[in-house]
């Protein structure tokens, strides 16, 4: 299993990046896939999932309204598009896979590397 984000960046806050995740080694569209970060202090925060087939998604509530994510299973890849961006959003960002068809919170098996985000104030 592989996963490789990129899209991270510097930015100001209000403004916008779209973060990407190329998944392989597995059957892609068989499961669920989604997005954390780590902020400076290190500390572990769900940001977003979603289900195998697109139809179903978490998010977490600061970032509702501001982040939406999406997926293409004939490219293998997901996306995080961030919009209106704080700087409490400043973290590492890691695409994770679940290990089902379904977004269960607290069930990843595997993380990426992660992309850095940072938003200046």
């Amino acid at each position: 299993v592989q996963l490789v984000e990129s899209g991270g960046g510097l930015v100001q806050a209000g403004g916008s990046l779209r973060l990407s995740c190329a998944a392989s080694g597995f059957a892609f569209s068989r499961y669920a896939v989604g997005w954390y970060r780590q902020g400076p202090e290190l500390e572990r925060e769900f940001v977003a999932a979603i289900g195998h087939n697109g139809g179903d998604t978490k998010y977490k509530e600061a970032v509702k309204g501001r982040f939406t994510v999406s997926r293409d299973n004939a490219k293998n890849t997901m996306f995080l598009q961030m919009n209106n961006l704080k700087p409490e959003d400043t973290a590492v960002y890691h695409c994770i896979r679940f290990q089902g068809p379904n977004p269960d919170i607290g069930s990843d098996d595997y993380w990426g590397q992660g992309t850095q985000v940072t938003v200046s104030s």
